[in-house]
């Protein structure tokens, strides 16, 4: 895995400065530490840190053709290389290298922008035309891999695998982006194509991006989507059998590497079937490894130690503290922009474990989002067969009220989520979903921030971006559409993200099988029965590993990285939550009602309420901003 950085010149051709390149190179040492590389003509700078995986002898970039007419920097593996070289090798291209990169250069040559509907993996380049004068800027189908963007006051295009390549540059804009606060505080991280500055972005994922010398920088244009389109199937057992023989094939793609490779064990179900799986494929015992912890309820060690011991796996385990809360100014510095999902610590600890053996590993990513893993999937459905059968316009008032006047049922039956069950069903299923997922309220949000945010606002609402999706979403099955959704949103914002800077951190490549985009593409058409059935999700994966693993570990109560925060923030954190929040710069900010921050503050620590969600969110967002001079209006 590698980082990328570069500038182009959209209406000249300026001679960038070797040393600026260098000082945004080197930010992102850490993606690339065995070797960097700076190529620079007029108009245009690309940089590349490589983290040597494939080809560690002659895969050094920028990567130039061999008549030096294009040239590109590449983050990402491309699984189907071979396959596309000896195409490329029949159409009459020479290549001097056995790695992935240059199949890149002559793809582009032959097929132009249609390129990269023909590769299989996780990738974010950029590619120079010197004939064209042209920029190609790619992302992979799921956004597996980071690529941001902005065009700066000089008309030049500024790149960079992560958002503090671009902070590098004296000429970005630092300018607060208002709706990426209210998306913020929805949803605890920024979604695509937003970043925290405003003229700043993330190229989407299935996405390319086309910039030309004269010319003004085109839309993003997408070139795959999730299609939800129905597959032929026969028998359970024949599904099963296909789901597993397609799922070991996207395994087995991934398992090339000419340095250490092993996975990510949780004794969760999807990183146990990629195990599985690895350890049919390979002589050698699968390198795994797991992070427990101290807390018994997010305890998951002993159902990883089966499946290592069912495979024989070199495993590797280690328990982390219930007070590791020391990477919080650290994960602010590798994120970038405000980010609140906490399972960032223990990520961090598993890669920062995995790194110690390997420099590959595989994850279970994904699953949950294909299969229809989550909880609150069969909350949505609960509840849609209840907006089903009244009209909205009796459930807005009726359910609306009910919300209100009842801050907390404990005595209402699992099915509803007490206020918040009352509060989706009186919502369509669109605001229902996002209400479900979301860290705070409207109503919340709209008492948190200040007036002069809310006037920057202008009526926007985090709703917009599920709305904008919805729209565009190929079906309009509820299960389906919520799978979706999360797929453009939380998978790709929160999820992947997580990953990728937490891995990168440590220089550790992760590759995600259960996100190979066949593989993505055959799920998404199997019938939504074989997906949630009943109250159990994954029904067709769990059915299909069923002689893989152990019953224990397919089928027990979903567990998940958990961080004790609300512990935290009575405890050991107290003072540094009031320091941050109530002494520090984000009260003084202006972005939001101190009223509001000192209630939120000292209802959570006299143990009133519990608010540790919306308390991260906001102390995550104080180390990401520190430093910046946001001034609003």
């Amino acid at each position: 895995m590698c980082g990328i950085a570069g500038l182009f010149d959209l209406s000249g051709q300026a001679q960038f400065s070797r040393d600026l390149l260098h000082t945004m190179n080197q930010t992102q040492f850490h993606r690339g530490p065995d070797e960097d590389g700076l190529f620079l003509e007029p108009g245009v700078a690309l940089a590349h840190r490589r983290l040597s995986i494939i080809d560690l002898s002659s895969g050094q970039q920028p990567m130039h053709s061999a008549d030096g007419e294009i040239t590109v920097v590449y983050n990402g593996e491309i699984y189907n290389f071979g396959e596309l070289a000896r195409e490329l090798k029949a159409l009459g291209y020479t290549f001097r290298t056995r790695c992935d990169t240059e199949v890149i250069l002559y793809a582009w040559r032959e097929w132009g922008e249609a390129c990269v509907e023909r590769f299989r993996g996780m990738f974010a380049f950029a590619l120079y035309d010197r004939q064209r004068q042209s920029l190609f800027l790619a992302r992979d189908r799921l956004g597996i891999k980071p690529l941001f963007y902005a065009v700066l006051a000089d008309g030049s295009l500024a790149f960079g695998s992560e958002l503090k390549v671009l902070k590098a540059h004296p000429g970005l804009p630092r300018q607060l982006e208002p709706r990426a606060v209210e998306d913020y505080f929805a949803l605890g991280y920024i979604p695509e194509p937003r970043t925290i500055y405003r003229g700043v972005y993330k190229l989407r994922p299935g996405h390319t991006l086309l910039a030309q010398r004269g010319k003004p920088l085109s839309e993003q244009h997408e070139y795959w989507d999730i299609p939800f389109r129905p597959v032929a199937t026969g028998s359970e057992a024949d599904t099963c059998e296909e789901l597993f023989a397609r799922m070991r094939e996207a395994v087995d793609i991934r398992l090339v590497s000419e340095v250490p490779l092993g996975a990510f064990l949780s004794g969760g179900v999807d990183s146990s079937a990629v195990v599985a799986a690895m350890a049919q494929l390979q002589d050698d015992p699968v390198n795994t490894c797991a992070i427990g912890f101290d807390v018994p309820q997010f305890n998951e060690t002993d159902f990883a130690r089966q499946v290592a011991q069912r495979y024989a796996t070199n495993h590797l385990e280690r328990v982390v503290a219930s007070d590791d809360f020391d990477l919080l100014d650290t994960l602010a510095g590798f994120y970038d922009e405000p980010y609140a999902d906490s399972s960032a610590i223990p990520t961090y600890r598993v890669c920062q474990l995995a790194r110690e053996r390997v420099t590959v590993a595989l994850s279970g990513d994904g699953g949950d989002e294909n299969f229809a893993g989550y909880r609150r999937y069969r909350w949505h459905m609960n509840e849609e067969r209840l907006r089903g059968a009244l009209p909205l316009g009796i459930r807005r008032p009726v359910f609306g009220a009910l919300g209100r006047l009842y801050p907390k049922l404990d005595w209402a039956p699992r099915v509803f989520r007490a206020k918040t069950t009352f509060e989706s069903l009186a919502r369509n299923s669109v605001e229902a979903y996002l209400h479900s997922v979301s860290l705070s309220s409207d109503a919340q949000r709209k008492a948190l921030f200040s007036p002069a945010l809310q006037r920057e606002l202008q009526g926007y609402r985090a709703l917009e971006t599920f709305e904008h999706h919805a729209r565009r979403s190929p079906t309009d099955d509820p299960l389906s559409l919520i799978q979706y959704l999360d797929m453009k949103t939380y998978l790709v914002g929160d999820i992947l993200t997580k990953v990728d800077r937490a891995s990168m951190a440590h220089s550790l490549e992760v590759r995600v099988p259960l996100l190979d985009h066949p593989f993505v593409e055959w799920v998404s058409g199997l019938p939504v029965s074989d997906k949630l059935r009943g109250q159990e999700g994954k029904y067709i994966l769990k059915k299909a590993l069923e002689p893989h693993l152990p019953r224990d570990v397919l089928y027990r109560p979903k567990m998940g990285f958990g961080v004790p925060l609300g512990k935290w923030f009575r405890g050991p954190l107290r003072q540094r939550l009031r320091a941050s929040l109530l002494e520090g710069g984000l009260a003084q900010t202006g972005l939001f009602n101190r009223d509001c921050l000192e209630q939120l503050v000292n209802d959570h620590q006299s143990g009133r309420r519990e608010y540790s969600a919306p308390l991260w969110s906001l102390m995550m967002f104080q180390a990401a901003i520190a430093g910046d001079d946001f001034a609003l209006g």
